[in-house]
């Protein structure tokens, strides 16, 4: 039966997450969105995540489907091929979600209706405004890393939102399609900052709702050296029009 509601989808990137897939789409369907769909796209995972989103989308009380690809080559390409796919098939608001259970899907309904009853382009389910929180496992050192990064993004873009780096995210569909998400090129956190740059730089409005964001709860951390330096870079080259680089 169609629902008059407009379709959620929320996109889940996934490497390496078997144990915590299954929870994440638990959680998920308890959270009472009508009309929610969850994408799943698995990097070709070694540990079988993949056949894991494959049992789910036969077995799931909601809808689930697995984009699967064959190569790893970072966050922000498997975010654009899932962004992609869902605005292919027909998505009025879109979710960027992890799958380690960092991110509170309790939080998605309020993401969901702020779009809906603001002009907000996007909501982001931020850990820095009042009410939201960092894990209390980080350490000192990394909590420090992330407010400098946060710092460090705004005093270059202007972007005036105080979580720039986020990855808990719920766009309008037109949005997506006015700041051309096919065409971004940056992967980990530059590829968040990038989004939000173009929001900004089409005129449009960022809203954000507190989090509390929680350490991943199972697996391991993917973040690389490799991807630090890009997301170092990655202000300058949107300030100056890539001409960086």
């Amino acid at each position: 039966m169609e629902s008059n509601s407009p379709k959620v989808t929320v996109v889940v990137p996934t490497y390496n997450e078997r144990e915590n897939l299954p929870k994440l789409v638990d959680l998920l369907a308890g959270i009472g969105v009508e009309n929610l769909h969850v994408l799943i796209v698995d990097d070709n995972s070694p540990d079988g995540t993949g056949d894991v989103a494959d049992e789910l989308a036969a077995s799931a009380p909601i809808p689930v489907d697995v984009l699967h690809r064959t190569e790893k080559d970072g966050l922000g390409r498997a975010y654009v091929a899932g962004i992609l796919r869902a605005l292919d098939r027909g998505a009025d608001v879109v979710v960027q979600m992890d799958a380690d259970l960092s991110h509170p899907a309790s939080v998605i309904p309020r993401m969901v209706e702020t779009l809906a009853t603001t002009d907000a382009a996007v909501v982001i389910g931020s850990r820095y405004v009042p009410g939201g929180a960092v894990a209390g496992e980080w350490g000192w050192h990394r909590k420090a890393l992330s407010a400098w990064a946060n710092f460090y993004v705004n005093a270059i873009l202007r972007l005036r939102v105080k979580d720039a780096t986020a990855g808990f995210k719920a766009w309008h569909a037109a949005t997506l399609r006015k700041i051309d998400v096919a065409s971004i090129r940056s992967n980990g956190y530059a590829f968040q900052v990038e989004m939000n740059h173009r929001t900004v730089k089409n005129g449009m409005r960022i809203v954000e709702v507190p989090i509390k964001f929680e350490e991943r709860a199972e697996g391991a951390s993917k973040m690389s050296l490799a991807v630090q330096l890009e997301s170092a870079l990655m202000p300058w080259k949107l300030l100056f029009g890539r001409r960086l680089g």
